[in-house]
């Protein structure tokens, strides 16, 4: 079966056809083995690192409720009486022993906020390093700081307000190398037939960091104290880290147990698609309208990820009333969705291309569309079930779960249209997508100031219709192709 857009001519000498140059312009070596190889491992070992980095991103928005005296949280309650409490509280004996503090509801935004502004300063200087020195260290040193300043979150919360944040900004700029560095090792480690089924693994950590991080913490916090859930996953960092130093290589040629045969076969597949180039090419790069298109697409998802991520917990305790106990799990739930479907759609993605033949493009843009208007379709509605908690819980996972779609889309484009410099790439997207996590939350507070229903219908429009353009906008402009600009020999990848 042929791909329905693999015949169209090329538009333009610099875009050229959509062909995957494995697929269509070099032999193709046999697939090496896949069972304890060492390009699986490394997805495996950067799986869990993932799910470490997102466990310490979000453990302080559980920690938070109980680090906060609850006299000071009273005076700022935002339930909404609209919906009837759904279910009495669980009588359990809880721990009482961690210090509280006085921090207001807005004092509480900026200690959560915080992070991003670390994040986001670091992301393209991250590509950059990675592109030039490998992503190993940077992405272990990352996770090492990150984990390391998360142990002294409860002595920072004893210095007060000001300390806190500093330190969630510091841990900001450890995480925000990670990504960036990651790409950058899997344009040397990916096959491109492969790409979908080695990121979506990786990746997919995050997602269920998100999942046994949230109802975890909150177990932690409600029979220990809020201090062991810093402790706790502070010290899975920096076991993380150990593994990761010992076990992983910047490129197949120094990987000390990688068999010759595994070897072979990812640097021919690899073969003309590499840049001999020392310098970046940096305006050719930012004039490159397919990685606006990535740009554009990252931030409109971003935009629903974030306000989900940093609302849901509230939105189910405010507007449906789900008790503590549920909540903890109930927002942990779409997320799990998101982890499977971003497994799945990866060997799917990997399975059009290689044995239908369907071109890269239009893989990246069905995913993309799938990932993107499903999500904005169940978000609405969501929001115009009224207080049917059930079908808001389906809505909500549904919304959450198609989103795995495009970790096999516009998610890992960078590497299709510029393998070398893709984790310089995913720095200038995921700047300009880590905007919405900055500034999402605040916009949704501010059109919530009743928590009512109709409120809350706003924000999920608005998410909704962001999410549309992004997937629109993306689909008109992507490309699935390495760009000339992405090689020093401008006919490399077509020779």
């Amino acid at each position: 079966m042929k791909s329905p857009v693999s015949d169209l001519a090329p538009s333009d000498g610099e875009e050229g056809s959509d062909r995957t140059p494995l697929l269509q312009r070099a032999p193709r070596a046999e697939t090496a083995p896949v069972c304890c190889s060492a390009r699986y491992n490394l997805a495996f070992l950067s799986f869990f690192g993932f799910f470490v980095l997102y466990s310490l991103r979000v453990n302080l928005s559980v920690a938070l409720v109980d680090m906060v005296d609850s006299n000071t949280t009273a005076k700022d309650n935002r339930t909404s009486y609209e919906c009837a409490e759904h279910s009495a509280p669980i009588k359990v004996l809880r721990n009482q022993t961690g210090k509280k503090y006085q921090w207001d509801a807005e004092t509480q935004g900026w200690i959560l906020g915080s992070f991003f502004y670390g994040y986001i300063i670091t992301q393209i200087p991250g590509g950059y390093v990675a592109s030039r020195s490998g992503g190993k260290l940077l992405l272990g040193f990352g996770v090492l700081g990150t984990a390391v300043f998360t142990l002294f979150t409860p002595l920072a919360a004893d210095f007060g307000f000001g300390a806190l944040v500093a330190l969630r900004a510091l841990e900001g700029l450890g995480e925000g190398v990670t990504f960036p560095a990651m790409h950058a090792m899997w344009s040397s480690w990916a096959p491109p037939l492969e790409r979908s089924k080695l990121l979506s693994i990786s990746y997919a950590g995050a997602q269920l960091g998100t999942v046994v991080s949230l109802p975890l913490s909150g177990v932690i916090c409600y029979y220990m104290n809020w201090t062991y859930v810093f402790y706790f996953f502070g010290l899975v960092g920096i076991i993380w880290f150990i593994l990761w130093i010992c076990l992983v290589s910047d490129t197949p040629e120094t990987h000390k147990t990688i068999t010759p045969y595994e070897k072979e076969y990812i640097l021919s597949s690899l073969k003309n698609q590499l840049s001999s180039q020392k310098s970046v090419p940096w305006i050719p790069m930012l004039k490159s309208l397919p990685l606006w298109a990535i740009v554009v697409a990252h931030f409109s998802y971003n935009w629903t990820f974030y306000t989900l991520l940093t609302l849901l917990p509230t939105y189910m305790k405010e507007v449906l009333r789900f008790n503590i106990q549920e909540n903890g799990f109930l927002s942990a739930v779409p997320y799990l969705g998101c982890w499977l479907c971003m497994i799945l759609s990866g060997q799917a993605a990997d399975n059009l291309r290689a044995r239908w033949n369907f071109s890269t493009l239009w893989v990246r843009r069905v995913f993309s569309l799938i990932g993107m208007i499903g999500p904005a379709i169940f978000l609405v509605a969501a929001g115009f079930i009224g207080c049917d908690y059930s079908l808001a819980v389906a809505f909500l996972t549904i919304s959450t779960t198609l989103g795995g779609f495009c970790s096999s889309g516009f998610s890992i484009n960078h590497l299709d249209i510029a393998p070398s410099y893709a984790g310089i790439l995913l720095g200038i997207t995921n700047t300009f997508a880590t905007i919405p996590g900055m500034i999402g939350p605040i916009i949704a507070r501010s059109l919530t100031p009743e928590n009512t229903i109709g409120e809350w219908q706003t924000v999920f429009c608005i998410a909704a219709a962001i999410n549309v353009f992004g997937a629109i906008f993306f689909t008109l402009f992507a490309k699935g192709e390495v760009q000339n600009w992405a090689i020093s020999d401008h006919r490399g990848h077509r020779n």
